[in-house]
């Protein structure tokens, strides 16, 4: 029987894992939506999105991105080892916002993840899409503002795509994932009320 050690530690909003060979990988978020960006695992970033209290949720891992070269650094060994110096975390996210760089991923992670679940051939919401429902809903159905408004972010691929990419920090992300996530819900739910 072979044993495995894991172990994490958070520091703000930062989840450090590690396993028996160092620092693993270093998570953000947290229920709803994640991102995992490895450190000294196989593999690319991973974003994870679920939506609480469901049981479902996506993983996605991106290819991994090619190393620079960088001077060699002293491995972190344990959760008890000294903190790392100065210039080690100089890499690792804000605890408050991610790098330009990592926020754009997650964006796109999450933007894929949204396609490929809801609005792919044989998902739920792909009808939507192919028959341009919600475009209908929206010229047709006596909708309240703030519908309309919910509505509008799924009407097309290209309206997804804008109103992601709009989001300005891992929250907002989150944030507009579930509300695009409520707002298939809602279609979905006004369209069959229509019998269409």
């Amino acid at each position: 029987m072979a044993f495995r050690f894991r172990r994490s530690a958070r520091i703000g909003p930062l989840r450090l894992n590690f396993t028996s060979r160092g620092l693993s990988s270093i998570s953000l978020g947290g229920p709803g939506a994640s991102l995992n960006l490895p450190i000294n695992r196989r593999g690319g970033p991973r974003t994870t999105l679920g939506l609480p209290g469901t049981g479902l949720s996506w993983t996605m891992e991106a290819p991994p991105a090619t190393p620079a070269p960088a001077a060699p650094k002293a491995p972190l060994t344990h959760p008890g080892a000294t903190p790392w110096p100065a210039g080690d975390a100089e890499g690792l996210p804000n605890s408050r916002r991610l790098r330009s760089t990592q926020l754009q991923s997650l964006r796109q992670s999450c933007l894929q993840m949204l396609r490929q679940r809801l609005f792919a051939p044989g998902a739920p919401a792909h009808r939507l899409w192919q028959h341009q429902l919600v475009s209908r809903l929206l010229s047709e159905a006596p909708l309240g503002a703030r519908s309309a408004t919910q509505l509008a972010a799924i009407e097309t691929p290209a309206a997804l795509e804008d109103y992601l990419g709009r989001a300005r920090s891992q929250d907002e992300v989150k944030r507009r994932c579930q509300r695009c996530v409520d707002a298939v819900s809602l279609a979905l739910g006004l369209v069959a009320q229509r019998g269409w």
